[in-house]
C-alpha cells in the first residue's frame, strides 16, 4: 500500500487534521468498510465473525499504530511499541462495545491517548485534531509521558509495573455489570505482585471476575527480551491455569504468519491484508469468548502473542521507546508511518466506530467519570475519654469507629497484611469480619467480611488505594516498619488524587506499632524511616500526616479524614496504653492548626519541645518536670497534623484538585513555638520536623531515630536512640544557658 502526503482538502475531516500520511484504497474498503460495524444507536457489534466488523477492527488497530508512531515522533520521544504489539485486542475490546479500559503498562500511554482521541473523549481538554494531539504530548498540561488522572477517559494511573491489576479487581468489585480489561506487558509479568494479588483477590471474592487481564506476550522488556520469552503456548497456559484462571484465551499471531518470519513472535503488519484479517478476526472472536466467560463468573485472561512493535518504526525491544533521532522527518519513522497511512475514508469510519462504542466516548461513560455515591454516615459516636484518666489503646479507639463506618457503608474495605489483632484493632475483625473461603467465629473470620488480609502490603495498599480511586471508602492498617511495600501505588494514587477532575474519598491509612514498641522484635520491626518519604510527601499539598497523642485525639483525627476529598492521609499511633493528655476540642484545633499546647510552666527562660507521636511524649514530660524545678519554663507542643506548619510556599497547594489552602500564621507559629529554645523530638525520622525547624529563629535542636536495635523495652529503645529525659533536660539547659 503506497501514501500520500496530507493535502489540504474539503474532503478531509477536521479531526484529522495534522495527519502527515493517508493512504490509498484498501482492497474491498467499499464492501466491508464504509458502513461502520457499529450501527446507530448501538455500542457494539453485533457478530464478532462478521467480516465487516473484523475488517473494521483492523482498520481502528492501523490507526491506532499510525497515531501512537506519529505522536511520540513529534516529540522523538515516549514508548511505540508494547502498545502496537496488541494493538488488534484494544481495537477488539471497543468494537465489542467496552471503555472501561486500564493498563498495568504506563509505556502504553500513546496508545491510550490515541484511543481517547480517536472515540472524542480529549475533546474535554480542547484536543481536536490530530495535530494538537501532537503538540499537546508531552507536554505541560497535555498528554503526560504516563497516565495520569488528569486525562478525561482514562481510568488510573500507570507507571510504575504491579499496579495496574489494582485498579481494575477495585473497579470490578465496584461495578459487578462491567469488564474492566487491562493489558499488562510480559516484561512486567516478572513483578510479583501481579498474579498473586489476583489470585487472593480470587479466593476472597471469587464471583468478581469482571476484570480482565490482557497479557502483551510480545517477546521483549523495555531493553531486552522478557523472561517468559522462552515460554512455549502450552507452558504460558499452563502457568496462567496453576494461577487459578480457569479460562485461557491465547492467540498467537505465529498461527497466520505466510511469510516465514523467523521465531515464536511475528509482526502482523507484515502478513497478507487476507492473513492480517483472519489474525484480526482470531483475535476479536477470542476477545469476545474471553469478555463472556469473565462476565459469567470464570476467571479468564486473554493472551495476544506479537512481536513487540508489530507496524511501528522497529521491532523488538528496539521499538519500546523513541530517541531524539526518531524525528518525524527520519526516513525510518517517514516509512513506518507510511506503511501504516490508511485513507481518508477509513479514518472516518475508525471514527465513528469507536466514538459510538460503549455508549460514547470514554469521557462520557467510563465509570471513574462519575462520582461514586456514598452511603451516609451521619456523626460518629465519638467517645472521650477524662484527660488524666485510665490509660487508653489509641488504635483500638479508633477501631470501635472504623466498624461502625464498615457496617453504615457496606463498600467500605479494610485491609491489613500483618493482621489487626496485633495492632489492636481486633474490635474490626470483630465488626466486620474478615474475608475468607473459612468461616471461623473464633478468628472473626467468614465469606463476604470488609476486612481484607493478603500477606502483601502491595496488595492491602493497592486495593484499598485503588478503591478509593475508584471513589470508595478505605482504610489500610499497617505495621510502620513494613508499610514502605506499598507505598508505591499508595503514592501513585495520591498524586493522581491531586488532579483528579472529580471529588473521591481521601486514601487513608493506620500505621501502628512504631519502632518503640518493637524494642524485643529488634531491627527488622524497627524502621521508621518511611516517615522521611512521607515528609517528602507532604510538599505536594495533599498529603497529610496526622499523629494523635491519644486515644481521644485519634478519633477527632479520623473522624476529620473520613470528610476530607482527594486527599492522602497517614495516621499514626500506638497500640501500647498510654495516657490521655488531650481532649477533642484540643485535636479540632491541632489538625487546624497543625499543633496543640499540652503543657506550659513559666520560668526565667522557656524551652519548648515541639513533640511528634505519642510515646515521645513520656521523656518530654519527664524532662519537663525536672527542668520546672530549675525554675527553667517548659512549653509541650504536640505536633498533629505537621502539613499545616509548613509556610504556603513550601508545599504545591495549590496545583491540587480539592486544594487545601490552610498553614498556621506567623503569629500564631510564634505563640505555639516562641520560647528561647526550641527541641524537636520524634520517634520516627527527623526530616519530619522539618517545618518546625524551617520557621523557629530560636536556638535549636532534633531529637530523632537513628537506627534500630533489639532491646527489653520501649524506654531502653528510646535511650538507644537518645530519646530519654535526661538528654532532653541536659540539652535544653545548654541551650538557654
Amino acid at each position: 500500500m503506497t501514501a500520500t502526503t496530507t493535502k489540504a482538502s474539503s474532503a478531509v475531516p477536521n479531526f484529522c487534521e495534522g495527519i502527515q500520511y493517508f493512504g490509498e484504497a484498501l482492497p474491498d474498503f467499499d464492501i466491508y468498510g464504509i458502513t461502520p460495524a457499529i450501527a446507530s444507536g448501538k455500542v457494539a457489534i453485533l457478530n464478532p465473525t462478521d467480516t465487516n466488523a473484523v475488517y473494521q477492527t483492523l482498520l481502528a488497530a492501523d490507526a491506532l499504530r499510525y497515531l501512537t508512531l506519529q505522536i511520540t515522533a513529534s516529540k522523538a520521544s515516549g514508548h511505540p511499541g508494547g502498545f502496537a504489539s496488541q494493538a488488534e485486542a484494544y481495537a477488539a475490546l471497543v468494537m465489542l462495545g467496552h471503555k472501561n479500559i486500564i493498563t498495568e503498562v504506563g509505556h502504553h500511554a500513546p496508545g491510550f491517548y490515541s484511543a481517547m482521541f480517536l472515540d472524542r473523549s480529549l475533546e474535554d481538554m480542547g484536543i481536536f485534531t490530530v495535530q494538537q494531539l501532537r503538540d499537546r504530548f508531552r507536554e505541560k498540561h497535555g498528554l503526560l509521558g504516563h497516565l495520569s488522572g488528569y486525562i478525561p477517559g482514562i481510568l488510573a494511573p500507570a507507571g510504575p509495573l504491579g499496579q495496574g491489576q489494582h485498579f481494575a479487581m477495585s473497579a470490578a468489585l465496584l461495578h459487578r455489570e462491567k469488564l474492566f480489561p487491562f493489558t499488562v506487558g510480559d516484561g512486567g509479568l516478572g513483578e510479583p505482585y501481579i498474579m498473586s494479588s489476583m489470585a487472593h483477590f480470587n479466593t476472597a471474592y471469587p464471583s468478581v471476575t469482571n476484570f480482565l487481564p490482557v497479557l502483551v506476550w510480545n517477546g521483549y522488556s523495555q531493553e531486552h527480551h522478557s523472561m517468559v520469552s522462552l515460554k512455549t503456548n502450552e507452558e504460558m497456559i499452563a502457568y496462567w491455569q496453576c494461577n487459578g484462571f480457569s479460562e485461557v484465551v491465547l492467540v498467537s499471531a505465529k498461527d497466520f504468519d505466510d511469510q516465514n518470519q523467523d521465531g515464536d513472535y511475528v509482526d502482523s503488519t507484515a502478513f497478507s491484508f487476507d492473513n492480517r484479517l483472519d489474525f484480526t478476526k482470531a483475535v476479536l472472536v477470542g476477545m469476545d469468548k474471553a469478555q463472556r466467560s469473565a462476565l459469567s463468573g470464570k476467571l479468564t485472561v486473554f493472551i495476544i502473542k506479537q512481536l513487540k512493535g508489530a507496524g511501528v518504526h522497529a521491532l523488538g525491544a528496539k521499538s519500546h521507546n523513541l530517541y531524539p533521532k526518531d524525528t518525524l522527518d527520519a526516513p525510518h519513522i517517514v516509512a513506518a508511518l507510511q506503511k501504516r497511512a490508511l485513507p481518508v475514508e477509513a479514518w472516518e469510519t475508525v471514527r465513528t466506530n469507536t466514538e459510538r462504542a460503549g455508549g460514547g466516548p470514554a469521557a462520557k461513560t467510563a465509570v471513574t467519570e462519575f462520582e461514586l455515591p456514598l452511603a451516609d454516615l451521619g456523626e460518629l459516636p465519638l467517645e472521650e475519654y477524662p484527660v488524666g484518666g485510665k490509660p487508653k489503646v489509641a488504635t483500638t479507639a479508633m477501631g470501635r469507629l472504623v466498624g461502625i463506618v464498615g457496617n453504615k457503608d457496606k463498600n467500605f474495605l479494610v485491609t491489613n497484611a500483618d493482621g489487626n489483632e496485633a495492632s489492636g484493632i481486633a474490635n474490626i475483625n470483630q465488626a466486620l469480619k474478615i474475608n475468607h473461603p473459612t468461616t471461623d467465629d473464633l478468628y472473626s473470620q467468614a465469606p463476604g467480611g470488609q476486612v481484607y488480609e493478603p500477606l502483601s502490603e502491595d496488595a492491602c495498599a493497592g486495593l484499598a488505594a485503588g478503591l478509593s480511586l475508584m471513589g470508595a471508602r478505605t482504610l489500610w492498617c499497617s505495621y510502620e516498619s513494613f508499610a514502605i511495600n506499598g507505598l508505591p501505588i499508595w503514592q501513585t494514587v495520591t498524586q493522581a488524587m491531586a488532579e483528579l477532575r472529580r471529588q473521591t474519598p481521601s486514601t487513608i491509612t493506620l500505621f501502628t506499632a512504631g519502632a518503640l514498641e518493637q524494642g524485643r522484635n529488634g531491627w527488622t520491626h524497627q524502621r521508621p524511616e518511611i516517615e522521611a518519604y512521607f515528609a517528602s510527601l507532604m510538599r505536594t499539598g495533599n498529603v497529610f500526616l496526622l499523629f494523635p497523642p491519644d486515644a481521644n485525639s485519634i478519633q477527632a483525627c479520623y473522624d476529620w479524614a473520613l470528610k476530607t476529598k482527594n486527599k492522602g492521609i497517614v495516621i499514626t499511633a500506638s497500640k501500647s496504653p498510654l495516657p490521655v493528655r488531650s481532649t477533642f476540642a484540643q485535636t479540632e484545633k491541632g489538625l487546624i492548626d497543625g499543633a496543640v499546647l499540652l503543657h506550659e510552666v513559666p520560668g526565667g527562660k522557656t524551652v519548648v519541645f515541639a513533640v511528634i507521636g505519642d510515646m515521645t511524649l513520656i521523656p518530654a514530660f519527664e524532662a519537663a518536670a525536672f527542668l520546672e524545678t530549675e525554675g527553667i519554663g517548659v512549653k509541650i507542643v504536640s505536633i498533629i497534623n505537621p502539613r499545616r506548619l509548613y509556610r504556603p510556599h513550601d508545599t504545591a497547594w495549590e496545583t491540587c484538585s480539592e486544594p487545601d489552602g490552610g498553614f498556621l500564621s506567623d503569629a500564631d507559629f510564634e505563640q505555639l513555638f516562641g520560647g528561647d529554645a526550641l527541641i524537636g523530638v520524634t520517634g520516627g525520622a527527623a526530616a519530619m520536623l522539618e517545618p518546625i525547624m524551617l520557621r523557629s529563629n530560636y536556638k535549636r535542636d532534633t531529637f530523632a531515630w537513628k537506627r534500630g536495635e533489639t532491646t527489653a523495652s520501649a524506654g531502653e529503645l528510646m535511650a538507644f536512640n537518645g530519646l530519654t529525659a535526661e538528654a532532653l533536660t541536659k540539652r535544653a539547659i545548654e541551650l538557654v544557658h
